[in-house]
This record gives structure tokens, sequence and C-alpha cells, in this order.
């Protein structure tokens, strides 16, 4: 099996730089999968587990909202936030979650709340939930 080359890049550094010979990712139509000489797309990226896997190692990473390209063998994923899922604080995503339920419990009319942020933060909190309960 041939090499891809795999980068995964937040706004405050490069996370994977790497070849490998699989990527699954979590689009917006759905998760998809990258081999070698896959025909070129873009796609969004939705928070959930990025997994990539060279020989007989698989890593996984959360990744937050973004966008992917997959281009000549290579996939780039620039996401606002990426993680190793190993690396979930459990504790501190339930908490997470639990701040966001109260905002969005909230009524809309009467304090300055962004709902739309809280929204993502509860989506964010619930995929690292789930990812780290998966993994554990």
């Amino acid at each position: 099996m041939g090499k891809l080359h795999l980068e995964v890049v937040t706004p405050e550094k490069v996370m994977v730089s790497q070849e490998v010979d699989i990527v699954v990712a979590p689009g917006t139509m759905g998760e998809f999968g990258v081999l070698e000489g896959h025909v070129p797309f873009l796609s969004g990226i939705e928070p959930g587990e990025l997994r990539f896997a060279s020989g007989n190692q698989t890593e996984r990473f959360l990744v937050t909202t973004g966008f992917s390209e997959v281009f000549d063998n290579k996939v780039s994923v620039l996401v606002d936030a990426a993680e190793k899922t190993t690396e979930i604080d459990l504790e501190r995503a339930r908490k997470a979650m639990e701040r966001a339920r109260e905002r969005l419990a909230k009524d809309r009319g009467g304090e300055d709340i962004d709902f739309l942020r809280a929204e993502a933060a509860l989506k964010r909190a619930m995929v690292r939930i789930r990812i780290s309960e998966k993994i554990n």
C-alpha cells in the first residue's frame, strides 16, 4: 500500500505532519476515508475523531470544526482545535457540557447569551465525552 502525507494544523501549531497509510475523518457529510490515489476533494470537518494509521500503529485525535483538502496524495486538515484522544480530560469535558447546557436552558430574551457559541461548546464537550468513554 502506498503512502499519503497527512498534516493536521490548528491556529496554534502543526499537530501532525507525517506519512500514513490511511486517514479517516469526520466530514460534514459523514465520515470519510482516504487511501493513496484518492480523487481530489474538499470537505468540511465536524467535531469528532480523526484516525490515521501507518503500518500497524493507529493514532486518534479529537478534532473540532474546520475543513480538509485531499490532493495529490496529501491530506490537509485545518481545524480550530485538535488533541490526542488519550489526552482528553473527561472531568473537564463533563463540566463544559454542564455549563453549556445551563447557558442553553436560560431564557433567550433575558441575559446576553451567545446561543450558537453555547451549542458549539455543548457539541464539542459531548464529542470529547463520547470519544473518551470509547477508548477507556
